[in-house]
């Protein structure tokens, strides 16, 4: 059975397709996504606070290599289909990049199945969102030796932008404040998650029906990185998972994750550190293409695959 979030998803897509009147206004969406990556930084931080940081080292360091590595094994393949230098690392750099929102589902989907994971898990999240775009960044200038790009800038808007800063200071708050220091604000960040999140699958549906028009334009490219890129990745993610001793759960989440591409932090970046990178193609293919297959088709496959490995 899909996890009732994702219908929400499916509604959005359906009502742009039928061409319907239906619009969240833009800053209920910029809320949305405030409270989600405050709220998820937040449950992370209060797991946190009940653990040692050091034993979560291996797991931290894992996750950023993983993130890293992810656009130089896709960079080659976006060459092969045709694409220049700047466009293939660009899009490299959203899938070694995370979404925060397929993280949420999969959590959703977990929690519905009863399959308990790793409760600091957001920190995976916070830990890959930015090794992946350095990566892509490196990729696009290293075949241009002379070009100077404004480095400093790229590092402030990776490090200090919305959804990285959002994500570490929820993790911080909740780890400093611990259970007991957050119970004030649990009625508004830990038990209306799931239907926030409802609410922002619409909007996201309604954005991906637009970009479907789209998808034919850009041809194979968008629908081999989009489609069978990230079930790879998911395996990858998977064994990475295992060889860290994670639990069923912890295996999906981390496959998810790297089967994840990203489409708020990335386009950010790319758009500072590559400018001559095709935008549209990028995020078309994370937010069209790969972030519905995840959600409906890849999750449920990925938790499977999760489930064998750890029988």
């Amino acid at each position: 059975m899909i996890d009732v979030v994702v219908f929400f998803f499916l509604l959005g897509v359906v009502a742009r397709l039928v061409k319907s009147d239906l619009r969240l206004p833009e800053a209920l969406y910029e809320t949305l996504s405030i409270y989600l990556l405050l709220a998820i930084g937040l449950k992370g931080g209060i797991e946190l606070s009940k653990q040692p940081l050091g034993a979560l080292a291996p797991q931290v360091a894992a996750c950023m290599a993983l993130g890293f590595a992810i656009p130089f094994a896709l960079f080659p393949l976006g060459r092969a289909l045709r694409l220049g230098r700047a466009d293939a690392a660009a899009l490299a750099a959203h899938y070694g990049s995370v979404s925060v929102v397929t993280f949420a589902v999969a959590s959703a989907a977990l929690a519905r199945q009863g399959i308990a994971h790793e409760s600091h898990a957001a920190l995976w999240v916070a830990v890959m969102e930015a090794p992946g775009l350095v990566a892509g960044i490196l990729l696009a200038r290293l075949g241009h030796p002379g070009g100077r790009g404004p480095w400093r800038q790229v590092a402030r808007d990776v490090l200090f932008g919305k959804s990285v800063l959002l994500l570490l200071g929820g993790l911080a708050i909740g780890a400093v404040a611990g259970v007991e220091g957050t119970a004030p604000i649990k009625a508004v960040f830990i038990d209306p998650f799931k239907g926030v999140l409802a609410l922002f699958l619409l909007e996201l549906g309604l954005v991906a029906g637009g970009r479907l028009a789209e998808v034919r334009r850009f041809g194979a490219a968008v629908f081999v990185i989009g489609l069978a890129v990230p079930p790879l990745l998911a395996v990858a993610g998977a064994f990475t998972g295992l060889a860290l001793g994670l639990s069923t759960g912890g295996v999906a989440l981390l496959a998810t994750l790297a089967a994840s591409a990203s489409y708020i932090a990335a386009p950010t970046a790319m758009r500072i550190a590559v400018p001559e990178a095709n935008a549209a193609l990028s995020i078309t293919a994370a937010l069209g293409v790969t972030f519905p297959f995840n959600i409906v088709i890849g999750i449920p496959l990925y938790i499977g695959l999760a489930q064998r490995l750890t029988a």
